[in-house]
C-alpha cells in the first residue's frame, strides 16, 4: 500500500477536497491528511508521497520523511520544498504549471487599481463612518514595468494594454510577446525599474533572484512608484521596501508574499498606511481545485505505474536550488 498525506493549511472543505478525491480514485492508497505542518509526525515517517504547497512547508517534514519518494507541489512555485536542508536528492518533484495565469493576472491588475485609487484609505473611511474625497490616479498613460515574463506575465500584459498602459517586461530571456511593448535583459533591471509608474514582480524565488529588489533596485524606480508583489517575499529586501515607503520613494505597495508567511502579527508592515497586505491570495481561486486535481490524478496514475519519466511538470531540482 502506498502511503499519501496531504498536508494544506486551507479550509476544511477545500484541503478534504484533495484527499477524498485521491480515496475515491486510489482505493488502494492510504491517504492521511493534515492542516498543519506541525502535526505531520503520526504520518511523515511512513508517507511515500507529499501532496502540499511549498509556503505550508518546513524543514522538519524532510528530516522526517525518511520514505518520501515523490512531492506533488499544488503551486507552480517549489521553494519552501526543493530548498529545504532536509529534502533530499532524488526526490521526485512535480509542479503545477499552466494555471495561474488569468487569476494572478487579475489579481495585479486589482492591485494596481487599488493602489491608484487608494482603496484601503477608503476602507478606513468606512470603519470610520468619515466622508473624504480625493483625485484618484488613473492606469491609462501610465507604463508598468513587469519583472518576471512567465505565463503569468503574458496573462496580465495584454489587460494592461487594454487600460491604456506601456507594457515593459524584464526577463532573463528577452523575447516578443503579446500585449509588451518593449522586453528588457535583467541586467538591464534598473534601467527598466526607471520607467515605470507602477512595478509588478513576477518573479520566481530562486538563488540567482534572492533579494533582487533591494536597496539600488528601490533607488532606482521612478519616485511615487506603485509597487506590487505577487511573486515570493525571498526577491525583495522587506526591511529596504519598508524604508523606500517610509521615504516616500515608493507611494504605495501591494504585498501578496513575505519573507514570512503567515505574516506575524506584530509586523510593521501591518500598520503602514500606504501597503495593502493580503495573504497569499493571488493564485487562490474558487475553482482552483478544479484545476489542479487532474494534474494530481494522472501524475498518480503514472506513479503508480512506474512511468515516472512521463509524469506531469517533473521540476529539476538541480535548477531550484
Amino acid at each position: 500500500m502506498t502511503n499519501v498525506l496531504v498536508a494544506l493549511t486551507l479550509p476544511p472543505p477545500i484541503r478534504e477536497r484533495y484527499a477524498n478525491h485521491l480515496r475515491a480514485t486510489f482505493p488502494t492508497l492510504k491517504v492521511d491528511l493534515v492542516d498543519n505542518h506541525e502535526k505531520v509526525d503520526p504520518f511523515i515517517a511512513d508517507a511515500e508521497v507529499l501532496v502540499t504547497f511549498g509556503p505550508m512547508m518546513a524543514d522538519h517534514v524532510f528530516a522526517k520523511a525518511r520514505g518520501l519518494k515523490w512531492v506533488q507541489a499544488l503551486g507552480s512555485g517549489v521553494d519552501g520544498i526543493a530548498d529545504q536542508p532536509s529534502f533530499r536528492p532524488g526526490t521526485l518533484l512535480t509542479n503545477m504549471r499552466g494555471i495561474h495565469g488569468a487569476p494572478v493576472a487579475e489579481a495585479a491588475i486589482a492591485a494596481m487599481l487599488a493602489l491608484a485609487r487608494d482603496i484601503p484609505r477608503s476602507v478606513r473611511n468606512q470603519d470610520a463612518h468619515r466622508w473624504e474625497r480625493w483625485p484618484s490616479r488613473v492606469l491609462a498613460g501610465k507604463t508598468v514595468v513587469i519583472v518576471g515574463v512567465g505565463l503569468i506575465a503574458v496573462a496580465l500584459a495584454p489587460l494592461c494594454k487594454a487600460f491604456g498602459m506601456t507594457v515593459i517586461g524584464v526577463t532573463g530571456a528577452p523575447r516578443p510577446a503579446p500585449g509588451f511593448d518593449a522586453m528588457e535583459p535583467t541586467t538591464r533591471l534598473h534601467e527598466a525599474l526607471a520607467l515605470g509608474d507602477h512595478v509588478v514582480l513576477l518573479a520566481p524565488h530562486t538563488p540567482k533572484n534572492h533579494r533582487m529588489i533591494d536597496a539600488s533596485a528601490l533607488a532606482a524606480m521612478k519616485p511615487g512608484v506603485f509597487f506590487t508583489n505577487l511573486a515570493r517575499g525571498g526577491v525583495v529586501d522587506e526591511e529596504a521596501l519598508m524604508q523606500a515607503l517610509r521615504d516616500g520613494r515608493v507611494a504605495a505597495a501591494a504585498l501578496d508574499v513575505f519573507d514570512t508567511e503567515p505574516l506575524p502579527s506584530g509586523h510593521p508592515l501591518y500598520d503602514m498606511k500606504n501597503v495593502l497586505v493580503t495573504a497569499h491570495l493571488g493564485g487562490f481561486f474558487v475553482e482552483y481545485p478544479d484545476l489542479a486535481l487532474p494534474t494530481v490524478e494522472e501524475n498518480m496514475r503514472r506513479y503508480l505505474a512506474g512511468d515516472i519519466a512521463n509524469m506531469i511538470n517533473l521540476v529539476n531540482t538541480q535548477e531550484t536550488t
